[in-house]
């Protein structure tokens, strides 16, 4: 079957086929197969990962001024919410600079939307200090993905010019940009349009990239984006990608439906030297790390809702548990130490990582988006200093659930103007120190939670 065959069958699955009459949340459809043919998931992961994406992802939901008289907190948290220096409550909009998303680093936002591959916006201020153009067009759900010594990492189109037929299809580059003053410090040309989080992230001391080959990942120079080492593997294998502590991980498996085991396997940061970890049975689907830990899921049975939860350390210590997830899931993100869930129904879930068991169900606190709206939920975030896990809505409501007990403790309102169809519109929820900022579409809105005190 063609790549754009797989494409084109993957979308039909997740758009129009009902699994277990449950239809995928948008942000995965978005994820699996990006706009248009240009991102290519099945050259990213090949067959085994996407079968292993949509079999679980369909029913575990893999999938972002306030108004201050609704900050009434239930009891308070375990500490109070500290706005960090300077800073002060803001709204703006920023058409063209923040549809695509925002990474928070430091006192800074490094958004990315229509107009702009990376803007730079002052966290206590909601100030735009830079931006960099897009070449041709920004309309991916891709977003600057790291900050570091004073560079920021994101993509751009390859190139801004029709090819021959008129058609356009510029590829991907990785892009390193000066936080100080938005130059362009320099461009990697990718194999493929794949943005996701598999396609690069930070290593100690280097950038760890999808290029120059579908099979293979290159160390890249953080200040020149020169080559320092690379790491490829075999035709009709497919690797997922990890990082812990700054060490690589790759996850591999046969490309088929159904491989008989994933290899573990660690790459040197420095030389890019590789060593099995440990083998585990079966296809396991990345989800996350937490702290030390690689989070896996693999299915139990074809419903998809029976799995096995399994962590892995760098050293190779794994525990694994059966876990069931009751119905269809909007949206599932490990955080805090705990694997958060979300149901369709608005119930808000926390697991434990080590036994997989359920430490508490509550209401999650905010409106649920339409299910056949095809539109994503926002992923929660969690202040750990004050144990309070953090939800938006579509419609701009706020809650604090307490990460130990899910008891809310908070509720507010951030003014992001009403809902919007389409996959670039998915609410966005940051947290600057214990500020939350919350984002849909060109809307920005920073606000202190009173949670404590």
């Amino acid at each position: 079957m063609t790549t754009e065959r797989v494409e084109e069958k993957v979308r039909e699955t997740l758009n129009a086929v009902a699994l277990d009459r449950v239809r995928a949340p948008g942000d995965l459809v978005e994820k699996v197969v990006r706009r248009r043919s240009r991102r290519r998931f099945s050259q990213a992961a090949g067959a085994a990962v996407a079968v292993a994406a949509i079999s679980v992802g369909a029913v575990f939901g893999f999938g972002d001024a306030g108004r201050a008289g609704q900050d009434r907190p239930v009891r308070p948290a375990a500490s109070p919410a500290t706005p960090p220096e300077g800073w002060k409550p803001w709204q703006g909009s920023s058409p063209g600079a923040s549809e695509r998303g925002c990474l928070v680093d430091g006192s800074a936002l490094y958004c990315s939307g229509r107009a702009y591959d990376t803007a730079k916006i002052d966290a206590n201020t909601g100030e735009r200090l830079w931006t960099v153009e897009v070449n041709r067009e920004g309309d991916g759900i891709d977003r600057p993905f790291a900050a570091r010594d004073g560079v920021v990492y994101a993509f751009r189109n390859h190139t801004a010019e029709n090819q021959p037929g008129g058609d356009y299809a510029g590829g991907t580059d990785l892009m390193a940009v000066d936080a100080g003053n938005g130059d362009v410090l320099w461009t990697v040309e990718m194999p493929q349009d794949d943005r996701t989080a598999q396609a690069a992230m930070l290593i100690d001391g280097a950038v760890l990239a999808n290029t120059p080959s579908v099979r293979t990942v290159s160390a890249l120079d953080p200040l020149t984006g020169e080559e320092k080492w690379r790491y490829s593997w075999d035709k009709g294998t497919v690797c997922q990608r990890a990082v812990l502590g700054g060490v690589p991980y790759l996850l591999c498996a046969r490309d088929v439906e159904k491989p008989d085991g994933t290899d573990v396997l660690r790459l040197d940061p420095a030389t890019g030297s590789a060593t099995k970890v440990t083998t585990l049975p079966g296809m396991q689907q990345l989800i996350g790390t937490s702290g030390d830990r690689m989070v896996l899921i693999a299915a139990r049975g074809a419903s998809g809702t029976d799995l096995r939860l399994t962590t892995v350390s760098g050293s190779g210590e794994r525990a694994s548990h059966p876990y069931r997830v009751d119905g269809p899931q909007a949206g599932s993100d490990v955080v805090g130490g705990r694997l958060i869930t979300v149901s369709w129904k608005g119930k808000a879930s926390a697991y434990s990582l080590t036994t997989g068991k359920a430490l508490w169900t509550r209401p999650v606190g905010v409106g649920m988006p339409d299910q056949d709206t095809m539109q994503g939920l926002a992923s929660p975030v969690v202040s750990t200093r004050q144990e309070v896990v953090y939800f938006l809505g579509q419609d701009g409501d706020l809650s604090g659930l307490d990460l130990r007990t899910g008891e809310q403790v908070w509720r507010g309102h951030a003014d992001l103007g009403k809902p919007r169809p389409g996959l670039a519109d998915t609410p966005q929820l940051l947290l600057y120190g214990d500020v939350l900022v919350a984002r849909n579409g060109s809307k920005v809105v920073s606000l202190l939670p009173r949670t404590g005190g």
